[in-house]
């Protein structure tokens, strides 16, 4: 069995019991980037000499027998983690020469872990975008066929971890962005609650509903990411003061009795059949595993789309203002004046999927439009967060697909912004609840990797990733990868 189709949990007990070395680790997927990198695009940067100095001291602490269970393992990081001494773009031309003075929350708990950072990873700019298609840096290929899409936006991340050029990635969701791609490239992605890990140094695009979480092969890898990651922050406003459980403890108990919410919104026009047919199989290999399934009601979540396309944009048009090219970033070339730098510095550091929703949000804010707009969308996130809570009080978590289709081609949807949102339609009620979503491998449809979405109540990590854990206990998706790769 190679190095890099090894699980995290596999990679960890290979270096605790010193048949390989960190650095061994390390300089093999560093080999793997530079061989396959080039086709997939999935790296900003790659930083070889700070990951083999990592590496190195991860080995004498393992020597010393100091180790936490990811010491040594590399990992890489979504680019909109601020990176101290490192190139952080946030896939934007905005940011292209911005070196971050300091570490993100999450970059400094992996650092603590002794955790080794293989680089930065591509994104659809300041996180906007389903594809991967929006980046200054050129779009991210789907390893399973390159001429198809990885996602978004966490495009990078995702096709990463599936061509096993990193172990497993960071990535961030605020309307399906780690699920969305997890289920396009056929690997596990989890959306904790709001507030369960750290925002700060995490590049802000809608902060009511940004989070960051782990991207990996399997779900007890992501519980491995998440004892990392989660964490109260006294620097971070929006993080829950809570204590963090250990998310490997209950990985290993059985599902009999568990209640299956299929809410009959996810299963009705929109959904390609093949993706149905599979998200059917993955629900019948519950009911083997001893669960019950209920049929439930999500009745406003045919709403999320709109509200989220109110509520991420106004937020976004308020959390860009900052980039104007005064204090840091991309600067316009000899301004007559403060205007002239205001308007050319933004107009030529933005892409147009950035300003479409920079202009959606200012006009959803604007005198007069508020009330019609932002505040009927939050009154409409409420109703949302209420069917939700209703459904929880009959069932342990809800399933569905994570998106309506396979991989599209680069490009199919370019020119119609609708259809591209629309990617993101069983995703996005999760985020403007605030609530605990994955996506694990389930299947194929046309060759193309098939995501199940699972929906848990407010810190019920432990059971999302229990309930992934047993159907990849009995079923092998999980371990597919595209042969090239291999």
């Amino acid at each position: 069995m190679s190095l890099h189709t090894k699980t995290l949990k596999q990679l960890s007990d290979e270096l605790q019991n010193k048949n390989v070395s960190s650095v061994e680790l390390t300089q093999h997927f560093l080999e793997r980037i530079e061989k396959f990198d080039a086709e997939l695009n999935s790296f900003v940067t790659v930083t070889k000499d700070q990951a083999l100095s990592q590496a190195k001291q991860a080995d004498e602490l393992i020597a010393k027998g100091n180790a936490s269970p990811l010491t040594g393992i590399p990992i890489a990081q979504k680019d909109i983690f601020c990176t101290q001494g490192i190139k952080t773009s946030c896939g934007s031309k905005m940011l292209d020469n911005f070196i971050s003075p300091y570490n993100a929350t999450v970059v400094e708990k992996f650092n603590g872990a002794g955790a080794v950072m293989l680089g930065k990873l591509n994104m659809d700019e300041f996180a906007m975008g389903s594809s991967n298609e929006t980046s200054f840096y050129g779009p991210v290929s789907n390893p399973w066929n390159t001429n198809c899409v990885p996602g978004g936006s966490s495009g990078g991340s995702a096709a990463s971890v599936a061509a096993r050029i990193a172990p497993a990635s960071t990535g961030t969701d605020t309307g399906g962005s780690i699920r969305q791609p997890a289920s396009l490239c056929g690997i596990t992605g989890l959306k904790p609650t709001y507030g369960r890990v750290s925002r700060y140094g995490m590049i802000a695009f809608a902060s009511s509903l940004d989070q960051a979480g782990p991207i990996t092969q399997t779900a007890e890898d992501a519980a491995l990411l998440l004892n990392a990651m989660a964490g109260f922050d006294p620097k971070d406003s929006t993080s829950v003061e809570k204590d963090v459980p250990d998310y490997t403890a209950d990985l290993g108990s059985d599902l009999k009795g568990l209640k299956i919410g299929l809410p009959k919104e996810y299963f009705g026009e929109g959904l390609d059949s093949e993706v149905g047919d599979v998200i059917n199989a993955a629900v019948e290999q519950y009911k083997t595993l001893g669960a019950e399934i209920v049929d439930i009601e999500l009745p406003n979540s045919g709403l999320s789309v709109p509200a989220y396309y109110v509520v991420a944009p106004a937020e976004c048009s308020s959390n860009l203002s900052r980039f104007d090219g005064v204090r840091f970033g991309y600067r316009c070339d000899n301004p007559v004046d403060l205007e002239d730098l205001y308007k050319r510095s933004r107009g030529e550091g933005f892409g147009p999927e950035v300003k479409r929703r920079i202009m959606i949000g200012a006009y959803a804010l604007s005198a007069g439009y508020y009330d019609a707009y932002y505040l009927k969308a939050q009154k409409v996130r409420h109703l949302i967060s209420d069917d939700f809570k209703q459904a929880f009080e009959k069932v342990d978590v809800i399933m569905g697909p994570t998106s309506p289709n396979v991989a599209f081609n680069k490009g199919e949807r370019n020119d119609d912004p609708i259809a591209m949102y629309l990617s993101d339609i069983y995703t996005i009620a999760a985020n403007l609840a605030g609530l605990p979503g994955m996506s694990v491998p389930a299947g194929f449809a046309n060759n193309l990797p098939v995501g199940l979405q699972i929906i848990g109540n407010y810190f019920g990590e432990s059971r999302l990733l229990n309930v992934a854990h047993q159907y990849q206990m009995n079923t092998d998706w999980h371990t597919q990868m595209p042969e090239v790769y291999k």
